[in-house]
C-alpha cells in the first residue's frame, strides 16, 4: 500500500513535467497587508542558455467564474500557505483529513427547491456554479502535494491552455486520503472537474461549459472512548476502543465495517447570442485588429444535468446501534456483531435532476460599466430513488403476500421564474448593486423561493470596499430529511416550509489591513436533526447575531494577524456553536539572497469558549443536536516555516502542539449514545502531527 502511494505520487509529478517544460518566474509584492506575489509580472529568466529562439512573451494566467464580469489571478501569497484549505476560517472535520466537516460559525444550508439534502461533504467537491474559467498565453499547471502523519495525503494536479486565443479549457484532479489517528477511521475521496469557456472573435456568441466528479468515502468508527483519552495505557490512539469496531476481527482489522459515500456527477453548459453593434479596432501600424462590441440584449440558456447517490452500509449490523431507527433481532455469535456472510444493513438514495433555463438579456450604459438585467422561465425534472426497500408479491401457488426487493421512485416536474440585476464595480471608485431571485411557480416545491439583494462599493487608493445587503429564501425539507427506507423500515416526515433572512455588511481595506461585518439572521421553522437523532422542526422564531473582525499589525518584518468572531442566540435555539472564537498568528516574514527567497516562519493559535458540542450520526451521515455534553478545550498550536523560491512554495508545520504539552484531546463532537454502556463516543481532534506540502506553478 505504501509502494503504491509512492508510485502515485511520482506520475503525477511526471505529469506535471511533461506538461510544463520551463518555469516563469514572478517577483514578490504585499496585498492586504500580506506577502504575496503574481503570476503575471514579467521577469527576466537567466537560468538557461541559448535563449536566440525562445518567444519574449511573459506568462499571463488570469480567470473569471460564472455570471461575473470580474478578472482573478492564481493565489500566490505566503503568509498563510501553511493552513489546510478545507478547514478555514472556522470549519472542523471529525478529526481526520477528509472526514464530514461543520461551521462553527453558523451558515444555514443552501437548499432552495428540489435537493437531496447531504451537504457534509460539500468542503470537498466541486461545484459547476463555483468552477474557474481560465485565460492564459501559455499552458499552465499547477501541482500540490501534502504529507502529513499517519499517511494524511492529498495531492492535486491542474492543467489549462488555451487552444485558440478566444478558447480555453481547464481540467484538475484531487485526491485525498487518509487512515487517520484513531482506529477505523479511513477516509478516501476522488474529486475532478474539467471546464471551458469560448467567446467568437467578433464577440456576439459565448459558452461556458463544464463538468465535475466527487466521490467522498469514510470509514464511520462511530467515536471513541472518552474515558480512554488519558489513560496512559492507550498511548497508541489506534488501541482506543470505538463504537463499531469488529472485536472479533471477522470482518476487518483496519476497515470498518459501517461506511457512508456520495457520489456525483453534473454537467453544465450555459452558452449566450448577444445583438449589438460591433467596431473594429486597429493597432498604430494597422497589422492588427481587435472588435468591441456595445451589447444591447442577449439570449441566455443554461443546462444543468446531474446525478447523486449516497449509500450508507453496515457489513455488521448490531441491533443496537438502530434503536432509534428501528428494531431488528440481527444474526448473532454472542458478541452482538453479525457473523461474516450475515445479514447487512444497506440504505441507498439517489437524485437525478435535469434543468433548463432561458433568459433575456438588456444592458444599459457604456461597456466595462453597464448595467445587466435578466429575466426568464426555466423547468426542472427531478427524479428521488430509495433502494433496496421491501416489496409486496402474491406467491401465486398458496396464494400468500411474500416480500421481495425493489426501489422505491419519486419523480417531479417544476416550473420557476428567475430574474436578474447587476452592476458590477470593476475599477476603483464605482458602485455596485444587483439583485436576483428565483420562484418556483409549479410542483411539489410551489412557493419555494430565494432572492438576494445588495449594494457596494469600491473604494480608491486602496482604501479598500464595503457592501451590504439582504437575503431570503423559504424552502421545502430535502428528500433524506422526509424519507428513510431499506428493508427494514419506512420513516415519512412532514414539514412546514423552512424561511432564513439575513441582513448583513461587511467592510474590507487592503490599505489599513482591516476587515470586518455584522450579519442576523432569522430563522423561522428551523429543520435540524434533534438530539434523539430524528428529523425534526423547532417552529419558534429566532435570530443568530455574528460579529466578526480581522486585524493584521505590521511591525518592520512581525506580522500580528488576529481574527475574533461573536456569535448570540437564543439559549432555547437548537443550534451547537461557540460563542466565541478566535484566531491568532505572529509571523516574522523577510526576503533573504536578493529576493531569490521568500520566508514566513510563526506560531498560530486556534480556540473557541465552552459550548455544547454537536452530535454526529453516522447513520444518517448528518450532525444533530445535543445539549448534554458540555466541552471547554484547550486553544490549538502549531508553528510553521512557509517557503517561495520563485514559484515554488512549500510549508512545514507542527500542528497540535498541544497534545504534547497537555496530553489532552480536543472534542469536536459527540457520537451516538451506545445503549447499554457508559460512556458517549466523542469524536477528537488528531494528536500532535507534521505536515509537509507544496504548491508547484509550472509555465510552457
Amino acid at each position: 500500500m505504501k509502494n503504491s502511494r509512492v508510485n502515485i505520487f511520482y506520475c503525477f509529478l511526471l505529469l506535471c513535467l511533461l506538461f510544463c517544460s520551463r518555469l516563469s518566474f514572478a517577483q514578490s509584492t504585499v496585498t492586504n497587508g500580506q506577502p504575496a506575489g503574481t503570476l503575471n509580472t514579467p521577469q527576466k529568466d537567466t537560468s538557461k542558455t541559448n535563449t536566440n529562439k525562445w518567444k519574449d512573451e511573459s506568462a499571463n494566467v488570469t480567470y473569471q467564474k460564472l455570471n461575473s464580469a470580474r478578472i482573478y489571478t492564481p493565489d500566490t501569497s505566503l503568509h498563510t500557505f501553511q493552513r489546510m484549505p478545507f478547514t478555514q476560517p472556522w470549519y472542523h472535520d471529525l478529526g481526520n483529513l477528509g472526514s464530514p466537516v461543520s461551521n462553527f460559525f453558523f451558515t444555514p444550508e443552501n437548499r432552495v427547491g428540489p435537493t437531496l439534502g447531504y451537504h457534509i461533504f460539500d468542503v470537498y467537491r466541486y461545484d459547476v456554479d463555483s468552477l474557474k474559467f481560465y485565460t492564459t498565453n501559455r499552458p499552465y499547471s499547477d501541482f500540490s502535494y501534502v504529507l502529513g502523519s499517519k499517511l494524511e495525503q492529498y495531492v492535486s494536479i491542474m492543467h489549462t491552455q488555451n487552444i485558440r486565443p478566444n478558447w480555453n479549457f481547464a481540467v484538475e484532479y484531487r485526491k485525498i486520503n487518509s487512515p487517520g489517528f484513531y482506529m477505523i477511521q479511513r477516509t478516501n475521496h476522488d474529486n475532478a472537474f474539467m471546464s471551458t469557456s469560448y467567446k467568437s472573435l467578433d464577440k456576439h456568441y459565448t459558452l461556458f461549459a463544464g463538468m465535475v466528479y466527487n466521490k467522498e468515502q469514510q470509514d464511520e468508527n462511530g467515536g471513541i472512548a472518552d474515558s480512554e483519552l488519558l489513560d496512559p495505557a492507550f498511548t497508541d490512539r489506534k488501541t482506543i476502543s470505538a463504537a463499531y469496531e469488529d472485536p472479533t476481527g471477522a470482518y476487518s482489522t483496519t476497515r470498518s465495517p459501517v461506511s457512508n459515500m456520495q457520489r456525483d456527477f453534473t454537467f453544465m453548459l450555459l452558452h449566450s447570442y448577444t445583438f449589438g453593434k460591433t467596431d473594429t479596432t486597429y493597432n498604430e501600424d494597422s497589422t492588427q485588429f481587435s472588435y468591441q462590441l456595445k451589447p444591447v440584449f442577449s439570449i441566455s440558456h443554461k443546462l444543468e444535468i446531474s446525478t447523486e447517490k449516497h449509500v450508507y452500509k453496515d457489513a455488521l449490523p448490531d441491533s443496537a446501534r438502530y434503536i432509534t431507527l428501528f428494531n431488528q433481532n440481527f444474526v448473532t455469535t454472542g458478541t452482538g456483531y453479525d457473523p461474516l456472510g450475515g445479514d447487512t444493513v444497506i440504505t441507498e438514495q439517489k437524485w437525478f435532476w435535469v434543468d433548463n433555463k432561458v433568459l433575456l438579456n438588456g444592458f444599459i450604459g457604456k461597456e466595462g460599466d453597464q448595467l445587466k438585467f435578466s429575466a426568464g422561465l426555466g423547468n426542472r425534472l427531478d427524479q428521488f430513488i430509495s433502494d433496496p426497500i421491501p416489496v409486496p408479491l402474491r406467491d401465486t401457488l398458496f396464494n400468500q403476500k411474500v416480500y421481495g426487493q425493489g426501489y422505491d421512485r419519486i419523480t417531479t416536474v417544476s416550473n420557476y421564474f428567475a430574474g436578474e440585476l447587476k452592476k458590477e464595480a470593476l475599477h476603483p471608485g464605482q458602485w455596485e448593486y444587483g439583485a436576483n431571485t428565483q420562484f418556483f411557480l409549479t410542483g411539489p416545491d410551489a412557493g419555494d423561493f430565494t432572492l438576494n439583494a445588495s449594494v457596494g462599493k469600491e473604494l480608491k487608493n486602496m482604501l479598500g470596499s464595503f457592501v451590504a445587503g439582504f437575503q431570503q429564501q423559504l424552502n421545502s425539507a430535502p428528500y433524506s430529511y422526509t424519507n428513510y427506507e431499506n428493508v427494514y423500515t419506512k420513516l415519512f416526515y412532514q414539514f412546514h416550509k423552512e424561511s432564513v433572512t439575513c441582513l448583513y455588511a461587511a467592510l474590507e481595506s487592503p490599505r489599513f489591513r482591516l476587515s470586518g461585518g455584522v450579519r442576523n439572521y432569522l430563522i423561522n421553522n428551523y429543520i435540524y436533526l434533534n438530539d434523539s437523532e430524528k428529523p425534526a422542526q423547532y417552529s419558534i422564531p429566532y435570530n443568530i447575531i455574528q460579529v466578526w473582525g480581522r486585524k493584521t499589525f505590521k511591525v518592520g518584518n512581525f506580522f500580528l494577524d488576529n481574527e475574533l468572531v461573536y456569535q448570540e442566540m437564543p439559549i432555547s435555539a437548537p443550534v451547537n456553536i461557540p460563542v466565541f472564537m478566535g484566531r491568532h498568528q505572529l509571523s516574522y516574514e523577510r526576503s533573504l539572497f536578493n529576493r531569490a527567497l521568500r520566508t514566513a516562519v510563526g506560531i498560530e493559535l486556534r480556540y473557541n469558549t465552552a459550548y455544547h458540542p454537536a452530535g454526529y450520526d453516522a447513520l444518517l451521515n448528518r450532525f444533530f443536536y445535543q445539549n448534554t455534553a458540555y466541552v471547554a478545550n484547550v486553544p490549538e498550536e502549531s508553528v510553521f516555516l512557509n517557503i517561495r523560491i520563485k514559484r515554488f512554495r512549500g510549508f512545514i508545520m507542527c500542528d497540535n502542539i498541544q497534545q504534547l504539552l497537555f496530553k489532552q484531546n480536543t472534542i469536536l463532537y459527540v457520537g451516538t449514545p451506545i445503549a447499554g454502556a457508559g460512556d458517549t463516543p466523542v469524536y477528537t481532534g488528531p494528536d500532535f502531527l507534521i505536515r509537509f506540502g507544496f504548491s508547484w506553478p509550472l509555465v510552457n
